[in-house]
């Protein structure tokens, strides 16, 4: 997972994803120059998922329905990835801190 992020999102190289994802994999992306920093990961004894915890820095792109105003945004969140046999990567599920989210978008950080 560590090659995923810094190879895709902290080198801002989307096409290189297709190294690491299966042809039908769906990936949304509202936060702009995403710079994703792995806090720990690991797997399943078989290998076929593999779960992340990370920190995602980068300007808002119109995350949560908010203004895609640019705003620097700072998260944390989960990712358990489903891995075929060959390694690539089937799909995810994605979890992020919503609520520390949604205080940056809309100004009501540190109140």
């Amino acid at each position: 997972m560590s090659s995923l992020w810094q190879e895709v999102w902290n080198a801002h190289d989307p096409p290189k994803i297709g190294d690491f994802v299966t042809e039908d994999f769906v990936l949304l992306g509202q936060v702009q120059d995403l710079r994703l920093e792995v806090v720990g990961s690991f797997q399943n004894e078989d290998g076929s998922r593999v779960a992340s915890r990370w920190v995602a820095h980068g300007r808002s792109n119109g995350l949560l329905g908010t203004e895609p105003d640019g705003r620097p945004v700072c998260f944390s969140g989960t990712a358990v990835w489903a891995v075929r046999e060959d390694g690539g990567l089937r799909h995810a599920w994605v979890e992020r801190s919503a609520w520390e989210l949604t205080r940056q978008l809309t100004g009501t950080a540190g109140r």
